[in-house]
């Protein structure tokens, strides 16, 4: 199947694994909350067995450095894309009420962006996202 649509996440190139893992989830969570229409029928094994449904559409996961996760964060404000958003600040938190308290602290010129993932027209996302590279 092809889309018209790409979703993609882009992580702080610098970020400890475990961290490129939680803000990974973290960020899927909203876009599936953006477009819940993306998720698709629960999966049933051989033994009858029920699964979660996942999303239909393929994620692509690409790094950036600081200053051009900086620059994707603005195209896609500039642009107009909803996005997730995950800042640095967010990992000394414990649960959702603190993470939005801190997340209102920063505007776009000073937060310590390290996730971004975003839903859109594919030449959209790779225009917003030029400069990352496959995260790898």
């Amino acid at each position: 199947m092809v889309f018209d649509t790409k979703i993609a996440i882009v992580l702080r190139e610098d970020l400890p694994v475990w961290q490129k893992l939680n803000v990974t989830a973290f960020l899927t969570s909203g876009i599936v909350a953006q477009f819940p229409e993306i998720i698709g029928e629960p999966y049933r094994d051989r033994a009858g067995n029920l699964y979660n449904p996942m999303s239909i559409q393929p994620v692509i996961v690409l790094s950036a450095d600081a200053a051009t996760l900086g620059t994707i964060h603005r195209r896609a404000l500039e642009r107009g894309v909803t996005m997730s958003a995950y800042i640095e600040e967010m990992f000394s938190t414990g649960h959702d009420l603190a993470n939005r308290a801190v997340f209102a602290e920063f505007a776009p010129d000073d937060a310590k962006v390290v996730g971004i993932a975003l839903r859109g027209d594919k030449k959209l996302v790779d225009k917003i996202t030029k400069g990352a590279r496959m995260h790898g």
